[in-house]
């Protein structure tokens, strides 16, 4: 049975990075079946291209690829994301699973693996992802605007608000810093990846949408601030 999401914000994004068709039909359907996105790469590079741009909440990354190692594709994602892993391989041994969490991977699972098994473990860091990126601001409310971050839920007034996966990337980013100012590269890097630190007019049109989204307004800020020549901060 798919899990409940709720309507108003996209389901968390699944990243599977392996280079057998089989394993990556059989990983879309049952992440599917509990109701993630799913973004599919073959290769090592091609699944770092997807982790910048649309990005992924949890990588599913296979240790043996056909351009790079898992390894080396575990250390260049580690220099500016912290999404959660799971490492697949068929290497059953000890020093490869040290190897590979020592490196920063969160889970290890050995091919021929269970959909189930592995299906908990995506749930499970899922849950540690929330816990511990979000606890400290889980939910805000003023009577007007309702923004859960554990549930991914937004509303204004009680209606739903239909948020993309950047607009809510950004309020979830402001929000978990709420009254602390985010510079604009800062937020460049966390939304669209380090290769996007620079365009500060993908920002631009994006704060301008998520406002118009909260009924904000740029002239007389109610939530979202913005510091001159310097970033964002989001008024608690």
């Amino acid at each position: 049975m798919a899990s409940e999401r709720v309507g108003s914000v996209p389901p968390a994004r699944i990243l599977v990075i392996d280079d057998e068709v089989q394993i990556r039909r059989i990983l879309d359907i049952s992440l599917r079946a509990e109701g993630y996105e799913v973004q599919q790469a073959a290769t090592g590079q091609e699944g770092l291209r997807s982790l910048r741009n649309p990005g992924a909440d949890l990588v599913i990354l296979d240790l043996g690829l056909p351009d790079m190692e898992g390894h080396q594709v575990l250390a260049e994602l580690r220099r500016w994301s912290q999404a959660p892993v799971i490492m697949l391989s068929v290497r059953a041994g000890e020093s490869e699973k040290v190897a590979a969490l020592d490196a920063g991977a969160n889970d290890y699972v050995t091919k021929p693996f269970g959909t189930q098994e592995l299906m908990a473990r995506v749930r499970r860091l899922l849950r540690q992802q929330v816990s511990s990126g979000e606890a400290a601001m889980p939910m805000f409310d003023d009577g007007h605007l309702h923004v859960d971050l554990v549930k991914r839920e937004v509303r204004l007034d009680g209606a739903p608000v239909a948020l993309t996966r950047k607009e809510y990337a950004l309020l979830g980013l402001l929000l978990r810093n709420a009254g602390r100012v985010i510079t604009q590269p800062q937020i460049l890097q966390e939304v669209w990846g380090p290769t996007h630190t620079a365009d500060t007019h993908y920002l631009r049109i994006l704060v301008g949408k998520l406002r118009h989204k909260l009924g904000d307004s740029a002239l007389s800020p109610r939530y979202i601030v913005t510091e001159p020549g310097v970033g964002l901060r989001f008024i608690a």
